[in-house]
């Protein structure tokens, strides 16, 4: 990942609660001289390894648990993003020497996986997962809701993985190399779009705002 220091964020925690936050990652390995792109939620468990370890599954009829696991993997993750335009800097105003660009920030976490078929593994990751889910529905599902056959069936169906991470990188551009008055112009734009991406990356910009 390209990544310059001014966009580099190394504070482990703060990388694990993007990870939290926005759970579906874009997973990338390499078989065979070939990209395989895979888009799956994975449960962070800090407790276990340097950088904490991924815990997840897929499906037994993704040819991904079949990949030769000795070769590194990556996951990425993304948090806010969004548009800039240039009309928001007051600079551009002043000397029209300003460009369009893209904030956002993403987690890629790199780790070579193992990939795990045990029923009563799968069984235990599968109620975490809603159990962390559903905690903010009014009537939480529970993996216990469904007949014990038709979750049998389901369990067949997947196949685990754990991927322990080995490097962890964040980047986070998010307007740190503009001057303060553009900051606030980036700030003043987005908030006034009113989506909720909009917003959190605003809130990001104010973190690079003097006395904010």
């Amino acid at each position: 990942m390209y990544l310059p220091k001014i966009h580099e964020e190394t504070r482990l925690d703060v990388l694990h609660a993007l990870i939290r936050a926005h759970p579906l990652a874009t997973w990338v390995a390499a078989d065979d001289g070939e990209l395989i792109v895979n888009h799956i939620p994975f449960h962070l468990d800090a407790s276990r390894g340097a950088f904490g370890t991924l815990v997840g599954h897929v499906a037994r009829a993704n040819p991904i648990w079949k990949t030769a696991s000795a070769l590194p993997h990556v996951a990425v993750f993304r948090g806010p993003q969004a548009y800039v335009t240039p009309h928001w800097y007051p600079t551009k105003h002043e000397h029209g020497k300003a460009v369009p660009t893209w904030n956002y920030v993403v987690v890629a976490a790199h780790g070579r996986p193992t990939f795990i078929e045990d029923r009563g593994w799968l069984r235990g990751l599968l109620r975490q997962l809603t159990d962390e889910q559903e905690a903010s529905q009014a009537q939480p599902w529970t993996i216990d809701d469904a007949p014990a056959d038709f979750t049998e069936k389901m369990l067949a169906a997947i196949v685990g993985v754990e991927i322990p991470i080995e490097r962890i990188q964040g980047k986070w551009k998010t307007s740190q190399n503009r001057p303060e008055a553009d900051k606030l112009g980036v700030m003043a734009g987005l908030s006034g779009k009113g989506d909720d991406e909009s917003r959190a990356m605003a809130a990001l910009v104010r973190e690079h705002v003097a006395g904010a």
